[in-house]
């Protein structure tokens, strides 16, 4: 079975493929093509694979190229995590969003828009591409902003294309754990859109206990979303937000703390990749342990600020655990290619799941996974605070979808004036002049 990961030259690639050496059943992915647009980082990429893979007998073969066409070719499944623009472009689009005051978060508010607009329309020329190179193959995307990118490539790929994040598995993980359960035996009631979700239940062996948690303060506050929002808030919710929404929630405090910052997330991450990087360069540098070492800093700095404003210290090694997009990539795969029927909490489309969007609309819930792909599972209604924020934020990508499509200037204001967290149509004005002077491939954004 072959694998191309898109994006190949990307720093957390050998997460997949560290998951892939743990996969020893028939059936398994024994090809993997790295496709990038930069040959340095694919030729580091490549070398930190080489040696994940020294010893294993039945490693996947690793080929890398900057020829999209080859590497589409003969797919069985196709990993994205592009990144349009480096981390220099995300670093341009938190400053830019912070500058006006308002939120520049990779995936939510101004910065998230910003991406968005920047990444649908390469988004949208992959899915054509592998529509006719790769017909068959399954798409599966971790490209940020996840749900917008995978609800823009369904309109090509149709369920053929199914997102991935480690937020909400990572949450229901902690959640579990905290209550002294098997994370693998918990059933996760968890619906949003991608970063925008909550967990409103946990059951195990039929029983919800995530009300014994919100009763317990003790708990409650043991982990690291119960640290980030606070119990009080927690409780009054009734359930336990994706840690996302800490940008809604606390969104004076949080815009304060990132303008204050020395430098922002990405310009961090720009940073410190460059160095890793170059770093590949030299050919006596142990790659894997450079690597492994970058990535353990990169962990324990994730949302620093929100942290800060929350009062919540340093991250725990509990806190640490992820979701594991790798794990969630792997199941995923080895649910459709072997009919490993399994349940996976991701981004499809909505098919009447949630009954204030669309059927078109890309959610993230959980699904029922089997060889016909995955379908999302009943659930209960939105309360209606969350309903709001769910709505508003559907509109923005839509406005996003419709401005990547026509070039509309006027979708793209729209986009960033409907977002809860950009409080002025002017503002909105001023962000989109902003960032088309600042992003040349916003240069399409011309139309009235």
């Amino acid at each position: 079975m072959k694998l191309t990961i898109l994006g190949g030259g990307g720093f957390r690639v050998p997460l997949v493929y560290g998951a892939l050496l743990g996969d020893h059943a028939e059936g398994r992915v024994s090809r993997v093509t790295l496709y990038d647009t930069d040959t340095g980082r694919l030729t580091a990429v490549a070398r930190v694979l080489a040696e994940q893979a020294r010893g294993i007998h039945d490693a996947p073969a690793v080929v890398a190229t900057d020829d999209l066409d080859e590497a589409l070719r003969g797919a069985d499944f196709v990993f994205s995590a592009i990144r349009v623009g480096g981390l220099e472009g995300r670093a341009a689009d938190e400053r830019v969003a912070l500058d006006e005051g308002v939120l520049g978060q990779e995936t939510v508010g101004a910065g998230g828009i910003a991406y968005g607009l920047r990444t649908v329309p390469v988004a949208v020329e992959l899915a054509r591409r592998i529509a006719r190179l790769a017909p068959h193959a399954w798409v599966i995307n971790f490209t940020n902003p996840a749900g917008l990118v995978t609800e823009a490539m369904s309109r090509h790929l149709g369920d053929r294309v199914i997102g991935i994040c480690d937020s909400p598995v990572g949450l229901g993980r902690r959640i579990a754990r905290v209550l002294g359960a098997d994370p693998d035996r918990a059933w996760i009631d968890y619906v949003g859109l991608n970063h925008l979700g909550w967990v409103r239940g946990l059951h195990i062996e039929g029983r919800d206990e995530l009300p014994r948690l919100l009763a317990d303060p003790a708990l409650l506050g043991s982990f690291e979303e119960g640290r980030l929002f606070g119990t009080e808030w927690l409780r009054s919710l009734g359930a336990v937000p994706n840690e996302y929404l800490h940008y809604y929630y606390f969104n004076r405090e949080a815009v304060r703390a990132y303008q204050e910052a020395e430098q922002t997330r990405g310009a961090f991450l720009r940073d410190q990749q460059e160095g890793f990087y170059a770093r590949m360069k030299d050919p006596a540098a142990p790659a894997l342990t450079t690597w492994d070492r970058t990535r353990a800093e990169r962990e324990a700095t994730y949302m620093a600020e929100n942290r800060d404003v929350a009062g919540a210290g340093e991250r725990e090694e509990s806190d640490l655990e992820s979701g594991g997009y790798e794990q969630v990539a792997l199941a995923l795969m080895r649910a459709v290619a072997r009919n490993e029927r399994t349940s996976l909490i991701l981004n499809v489309r909505n098919r009447g799941t949630l009954s204030v969007l669309d059927t078109d609309a890309v959610i993230e819930v959980p699904c029922l996974v089997d060889a016909n792909g995955a379908h999302p599972v009943a659930v209960d209604p939105l309360p209606y605070h969350a309903v709001g924020l769910v709505t508003a934020v559907k509109a923005v990508e839509r406005a996003v979808l419709e401005a990547a499509e026509t070039g509309s200037r006027a979708a793209a204001v729209r986009a960033f004036a409907l977002h809860p967290l950009v409080d002025s149509v002017t503002v909105a004005r001023r962000l989109v002049d902003e960032y088309t002077q600042v992003h040349p491939g916003l240069a399409y954004l011309d139309r009235p």
